[in-house]
């Protein structure tokens, strides 16, 4: 019995897995759904050759690290949730949840932008997930208040890069924070509802400074420090709300 669980679990993380790979090809550059294509001369490909991990038969290029990546993790991330499983997640919410987490953190890494095609699949997934978790009422307050806070954030990051830019007289850059995170902080709490979502960006925010702080050194050793670097905060939210979720 074990043997077969161990062997489904794998199964399901190795298909979603793919499903992840292919939205993150895919999205960012058609906004739908459409057959996969290569990422770097977006010819079409055929379902055989995406899923078999072939070169691209147009220009020659092979599949991007992050495919393989994803592919190795996802199934060992589904045997520690058959060993470990979450308090209160069925394995078919763990799989909601995990893939739509993966798709949003790789799109903002590769390519620093938040789809509103996430947000809109995200609301529909927070409001039924959050729900099944807390109620109604604690889902919406919980959505609002990551919306909210994230929003001041925002606007705070906006200013901040003002004041800067006119201390330092050069020319006003975007801040690290962006809208997409205002709404996917909303998204975040309708998942963690009220007041789960407080420790679930806290702890995001504690992450993103952690590993900013370690990206600074290395830019500043390697003098190649520029004024503004940001990295991706999609990535560090949802690893926060997912220590959150999937804890034992």
């Amino acid at each position: 019995m074990l043997v077969a669980l161990i062997f489904g679990n794998l199964l399901l993380g190795w298909v979603l897995a793919l499903m992840v790979n292919y939205l993150s090809d895919v999205l960012p550059f058609t906004r739908s759904i459409t057959r996969p294509e290569c990422t770097h001369c977006h010819q079409k490909l055929s379902i055989l050759n995406y899923i078999t991990f072939q070169k691209c038969p147009g220009c020659g290029t092979k599949r991007s690290v992050r495919t393989w990546v994803i592919q190795a993790l996802m199934p060992l991330i589904f045997i520690w949730l058959l060993l470990e499983p979450p308090l209160r997640l069925n394995l078919w919410l763990c799989a909601i949840i995990l893939v739509y987490f993966a798709v949003v953190a790789v799109i903002d890494y590769e390519h620093r932008a938040i789809l509103y095609q996430e947000s809109i699949v995200g609301a529909v997934i927070g409001l039924g997930v959050g729900s099944y978790l807390h109620g109604i009422v604690l889902t919406i307050l919980g959505g609002v208040a990551g919306f909210a806070i994230m929003l001041v954030l925002y606007y705070l990051g906006i200013l901040f890069s003002k004041v800067l830019s006119r201390i330092r007289k050069q020319t006003y850059s975007d801040p690290g924070l962006g809208y997409g995170d205002v709404t996917l902080a909303g998204v975040l709490g309708l998942i963690l509802g009220w007041p789960g979502i407080t420790a679930g960006l806290v702890l995001g925010i504690l992450l993103a400074g952690l590993i900013s702080a370690i990206y600074l050194v290395v830019l500043l050793v390697t003098h190649r420090y520029t004024i503004f670097s940001s990295i991706p905060y999609a990535p560090f939210l949802v690893v926060g709300s997912a220590i959150l979720l999937f804890r034992p």
